[in-house]
């Protein structure tokens, strides 16, 4: 078994990713496992623990327990949910404006006696105006910068979105967070669907409705897209009650409605600041690849796309600690 340099846990609420990286960050051994912070593995005997701190042990057993046991000395580095109050301990959310290397300089550290300690790694808070906080999003954003050229980072102007149920849109100039966007896009979807007469309609495609996204992203766009979503989406039943869209293409054309208010929105902004900066995409491929179309339609641009996100960040956030050696 090659040699590791460190233990790097992605931890949420509904999942834990553990990574067993080697020199470079590079990733030598991953697991994915269903014990999120709120669902831990219970304790043998089905009791509930008198201390919530043996749930998060079991469940970091079961990720890198046997990664330990083969290396012991291996640093441990743990972002996400985890460091939020329901955690295994809180970490403090940083302030904006911040530069993503003064994470190293909080991480919070859980002492496990003679074992491994865990660091975790703390969220990003901004406070003026409507507050917006993020966790495990901060350590995706470091790894993007990791990815792009040094002088880009110093001196640019840089807009990286991570598409998902809360979409972020992070603004990071002169290596600066000044500011975010938080975009319940991907719940809103999820909720309409399967939670509103939208969804009555609606049924399974065999694959992706290109075509019906593209109209969504159109009508999003148009004037009647001015009115807003709250308007719009109603068009994804009566186009179908008056038999211009199938229900198969209806769930496609609601996504490109809501991507595509969400994206015109950011392209206001933007135009209302006269910025250009490099948009960086990072998330699933299929749904990068729709908001590089909704970018596309809005005069964005192409944006750069990169994976492995948050491995990079948590490997980055740790040579920043002193936890590993670049």
């Amino acid at each position: 078994m090659t040699t590791a340099s460190l233990i790097a846990l992605d931890w949420g609420t509904s999942s834990l990713r553990a990574y067993r990286l080697g020199p470079g960050g590079r990733v030598l051994d991953r697991l994915h496992l269903p014990w999120g912070i709120m669902h831990l593995p219970p304790a043998p005997d089905g009791t509930a623990d008198a201390a919530p701190d043996r749930g998060f042990e079991r469940a970091f057993d079961a990720a890198c327990g046997a990664w330990l046991r083969d290396e012991p000395e291996l640093p441990v580095i743990a972002c996400g949910m985890v460091g939020s109050a329901q955690g295994w301990r809180e970490a403090a959310y940083l302030d904006l404006p911040t530069r993503l290397d003064g994470l190293a300089r909080r991480l919070v550290r859980v002492d496990r006696g003679d074992r491994a300690p865990v660091h975790i790694v703390p969220g990003l808070i901004e406070r003026d105006g409507l507050p917006n906080v993020m966790r495990g999003e901060e350590t995706q954003v470091a790894g993007v910068l990791a990815a792009l050229p040094a002088d880009l980072v110093a001196d640019g102007d840089v807009l990286v979105c991570l598409p998902g149920t809360h979409c972020k849109w992070v603004s990071v100039q002169a290596a600066e967070v000044g500011h975010f966007d938080t975009f319940m896009t991907g719940e809103v979807y999820a909720a309409l669907r399967g939670h509103t007469i939208l969804g009555r309609t609606m049924r399974d495609a065999g694959a992706p409705d290109e075509a019906a996204f593209a109209r969504g992203l159109a009508v999003a766009g148009s004037e009647a897209g001015r009115m807003g979503p709250l308007s719009t989406i109603f068009s994804s039943r009566t186009l179908g009650l008056t038999g211009t869209l199938a229900g198969t293409a209806q769930a496609d054309y609601l996504s490109g409605l809501l991507i595509g208010h969400e994206v015109a929105a950011v392209a206001a902004a933007l135009a209302r600041e006269d910025r250009r900066p490099r948009i960086v995409l990072c998330g699933d491929a299929g749904l990068c690849g729709r908001y590089a179309q909704a970018l596309r339609r809005h005069g964005l641009g192409e944006p750069t796309l990169t994976e492995q996100a948050t491995e990079r960040g948590l490997w980055q956030i740790a040579v920043d600690a002193g936890l590993v050696r670049d």
